[in-house]
């Protein structure tokens, strides 16, 4: 397939690892990736924060990046959920409904929908010899309802001991501009998932949201544990030696 790459800028500013490593993936497994050069901010945030009319402007500019594009696929779940989720509902708002019609031909994916519902791929020939355990982030299993995807990926990866994370479901505090708005709350929130992760004794915790990671990685990072965070993909696209 030809498959149009969205990174999310969350991505591309702060973890440009992870579309590398989502290229590297999908090439491997045979595929095209191109990357719209047009691409921007999807307006998820501004919509969340209540800035209607700059999220539409944003969401028109996606749709016209992406119209002519077969497939997209993106590292992030929260940037796909407000994709197909919310641009509808961003489309009444504005009383776009041109919008709203550019947005319903959009085939967005996750990307682990995308291996496991479109490519039935499994077992990507991952190899990554770590203990590792998920964090399922609210957007993907709340909005997009990923469900299993992840972990019937991470269990397919080779030399990988994959750890329950206990209370997996709990938020990890982070939510946009929540962190901003509420930090004393957010920084409980990550805090109780921090200590869950460290339970586990994983050398490495993932996810398939970095802004997540971003939060989680940095309680972490402030307590000297040795736990990495990687995004699912950079998982996926380890082969091991050669």
């Amino acid at each position: 397939m030809r498959v149009a790459l969205f990174v999310a800028c969350f991505d591309d500013a702060m973890f440009p690892a992870t579309g590398k490593a989502v290229t590297t993936l999908l090439e491997r497994l045979g595929h095209e990736v191109v990357y719209p050069p047009g691409q921007t901010c999807c307006g998820q945030v501004h919509w969340t924060t209540g800035y209607h009319r700059e999220a539409a402007v944003l969401a028109r500019a996606f749709t016209n990046t992406f119209e002519a594009c077969e497939v997209v696929v993106t590292p992030s779940a929260s940037c796909a959920a407000a994709v197909r989720h919310a641009y509808p509902r961003i489309a009444r708002t504005v009383r776009d409904p041109a919008l709203a019609r550019a947005a319903e031909g959009l085939a967005v994916y996750e990307l682990t929908e995308f291996l496991v519902d479109v490519l039935g791929a499994a077992d990507v020939g991952a190899y990554f010899p770590h203990r590792v355990t998920y964090h399922p982030s609210c957007q993907s299993t709340r909005t997009l309802g990923v469900a299993d995807r992840p972990l019937r990926l991470l269990r397919a990866v080779k030399g990988l001991d994959l750890v329950e994370l206990p209370e997996a479901g709990e938020c990890c505090g982070f939510g946009g501009a929540f962190a901003m708005k509420n930090a004393d709350v957010s920084v409980a929130m990550v805090a109780d998932k921090v200590r869950h992760v460290r339970d586990t004794g994983a050398d490495v915790v993932c996810a398939v949201d970095n802004s997540c990671l971003a939060h989680i990685g940095g309680a972490l990072s402030r307590l000297r544990g040795g736990v990495r965070f990687m995004h699912l993909a950079e998982i996926l696209a380890e082969t091991g030696p050669t």
